[in-house]
């Protein structure tokens, strides 16, 4: 008798590694830019409707607003949210190198201030001691 062979393993891809709060809400911003993305004209009509009005944009923008939502709520799926998580996951190394450029950046701008003030540069390895120290 032959044992069946174990399949690879499956990774549920709507959840492969759990997220951080603020991860989680990088991801949820991203997937309500997704879905405001393609009812950007359905918006549009609705906030133009409703531009110098107060009460009366309930009744006067109604077949506007109802658009708007209906087309919010056709986009609003889950696979909208599977989407937007996968392209966030897609730019984890391109918001890196943003943060290292803005870090490298800092830096320069520090060296600067120093000499241009006549400070005395700090050491390499109190540098980074000094900038955790700060945070805290």
């Amino acid at each position: 008798m032959a044992t069946p062979k174990p399949g690879p393993v499956q990774i549920n891809s709507r959840n492969p590694i759990p997220l951080s709060s603020s991860q989680e809400t990088q991801v949820r911003e991203l997937y309500y830019k997704r879905v405001r993305g393609y009812c950007a004209d359905e918006i549009r009509d609705f906030a133009s409707c409703a531009l110098n009005r107060t009460i009366s944009a309930t009744w006067a923008c109604r077949q506007q607003r109802l658009a708007m939502n209906n087309c919010m709520i056709a986009h609003a799926s889950q696979q909208e949210q599977d989407a937007a998580r996968e392209e966030w996951f897609a730019t984890r190394d391109e918001r890196r190198k943003e943060r290292e450029a803005k870090a490298a950046k800092r830096k320069e701008q520090e060296k600067f201030h120093r000499a241009w003030w006549g400070m005395p540069p700090l050491p390499e390895d109190e540098e980074g001691a000094g900038a955790t120290e700060g945070k805290r």
